[in-house]
């Protein structure tokens, strides 16, 4: 063989080599590994529901509290021996003290819900953080102690704002799994048959006790949650009765093509429910 030969059959394996160990992770794979960091660094930080050993679920109040409407759910939960938890608005809690008092007082969980209801997916953090802690010192001053969840305004929230929230006020962020949609007001029979649709175990019950035929509803639904067995506890109780839930099994691919195949598109831990993704706040009802 001559050098010249030789030289040429080295300069090819040479070129080869680099573009075979190059070979990208194939796209599918890569999400799924993005998706589960994503999933693995929520944990302990969002919640849309809990799994339970047991009937207790949670019923939440979004944007009050209303001077008239308030009071009416705190006296039908008084009645009921239920503990609700309540994401309220600042602005509303600086006008209405007395009323988060009043429900502190009597066992139920608040919230903070922001001060004015905005979009906090599209501030800066600054702003984010002025909604927050302006909200957080109006509880303060009217309950006596701080909040420890948090509600974004319409569900609106980026994974890197949940992370520098939890870690500067120590929230944990509070989204749902039930959402009857009475922000639309489509009546109370309709507020109360979906709601008793779709609450399981674990479930965060979403509504406001801002909508009349929201509280209109409510006594019904709660006599019917209640005869199917269901408890009421406060968002917070409800994450500490959390137990590990045991992994399904999946089934194993017959053949790499299978197990190279695109991922479905399913709900990861770190995704806002699709209920959430509300209209923008200048055109409909705020959540």
């Amino acid at each position: 063989m001559s050098v010249y030969r030789l030289l040429f059959i080295c300069l090819a394996i040479v070129t080869v080599a680099p573009a075979v160990k190059a070979e990208p992770t194939p796209a599918p794979q890569r999400v799924a590994a993005q998706e589960n960091r994503a999933a693995a660094q929520d944990v302990g930080i969002t919640f849309n529901s809990v799994h339970v050993d047991g009937p207790y679920i949670a019923m939440t109040f979004d944007d009050g509290p209303s001077a008239t409407l308030t009071p009416k759910l705190l006296d039908l939960l008084a009645a009921h021996h239920i503990k609700a938890t309540f994401f309220v608005i600042g602005e509303n809690v600086a006008e209405h003290p007395e009323i988060v008092a009043r429900a502190a007082r009597e066992g139920h969980e608040i919230g903070n819900h922001s001060w004015s209801h905005p979009n906090f997916g599209k501030m800066s953090d600054e702003g984010v953080r002025s909604q927050l802690q302006r909200t957080d010192d109006a509880i303060k001053s009217a309950s006596g102690s701080r909040p420890t969840l948090m509600r974004p305004p319409y569900g609106s929230i980026t994974a890197r704002q949940k992370h520098w929230i939890h870690n500067d006020f120590g929230y944990r962020v509070i989204l749902w799994d039930v959402d009857p949609l009475d922000w639309k007001r489509p009546g109370p029979a309709v507020v109360r048959n979906r709601i008793l649709k779709e609450t399981r175990p674990g479930s965060i019950v979403l509504s406001h006790d801002i909508h009349p035929g929201t509280i209109e509803a409510m006594p019904s639904t709660l006599d019917e949650l209640e005869s199917k067995g269901f408890k009421f506890v406060t968002v917070s109780e409800l994450i500490r009765m959390q137990t590990p839930e045991t992994p399904r099994p999946t089934a194993q691919p017959r053949n790499k093509v299978s197990a190279r195949a695109t991922p479905s598109a399913s709900q990861s831990a770190t995704t806002i429910p699709q209920a959430s993704v509300a209209p923008s706040p200048t055109s409909s009802p705020s959540r």
